[in-house]
């Protein structure tokens, strides 16, 4: 663990980083989730088609960063995590379009990225696959699960506790300055921000 990064409460062992990122991006994370609820995306087809569709322009954004050499080196089985195929398949088995390109917030050309604020971004769409497995749940109500409809829900073939411990094994481990840290965090809080926008857009 980089010494640079903040100490926790006097002796207190130091906190992980992504348990630092769940503290800080905490109100984020419970506004994005409570809007979502509120739009009641398995109440009906209809309205989780719209969920499906924010999920899609959120992992649009995100999509180069899963061929990126430099993370691929650093993050175990990254492009195996990509979910964007997945989501495209759930758009079609409840025979909606893919919505608008979205902003491309990274590119594959895009030598210049900001680590830090990729790792943010990695951090928050990996969070979400790991709380997925209720979503799938709510999902089978309407006839929707792995195999049509929801995919995208679906864990990992070895599990989703084990997928996400071994991802962020690999986050903990990268070495940052102090102010890289603070970037990490920036990146998460965005990304928060980005699919929160997307959700009014598709969901509202």
């Amino acid at each position: 663990m980089n010494s640079a990064s903040p100490a926790m409460h006097g002796t207190e062992i130091e906190a992980s980083r992504t348990k630092r990122l769940k503290a800080a991006t905490r109100d984020a994370h419970g506004a994005l989730d409570s809007f979502i609820m509120t739009a009641k995306p398995f109440e009906s087809r209809e309205n989780f088609g719209k969920f499906v569709k924010t999920q899609y322009l959120f992992h649009k954004d995100l999509d180069a960063l899963f061929f990126n050499r430099t993370l691929d080196e650093l993050l175990p089985d990254l492009r195996g995590r990509r979910r964007i195929g997945l989501i495209e398949q759930d758009l079609q088995d409840l025979g909606l379009e893919v919505p608008g390109k979205g902003s491309d917030r990274f590119r594959l050309d895009d030598d210049m990225f900001d680590l830090p604020e990729a790792m943010g971004w990695l951090y928050v769409v990996e969070g979400s696959n790991l709380g997925a497995a209720f979503l799938l749940k709510d999902a089978a109500k309407l006839g929707l699960g792995e195999a049509f409809g929801a995919r995208h829900l679906a864990g990992a073939p070895e599990g989703r506790g084990l997928h996400w411990r071994t991802f962020t094994a690999a986050l903990d481990d990268i070495s940052l300055t102090g102010d890289e840290e603070r970037r990490v965090v920036s990146g998460a809080e965005a990304a928060f921000v980005a699919v929160h926008n997307y959700a009014r857009q598709m969901m509202d």
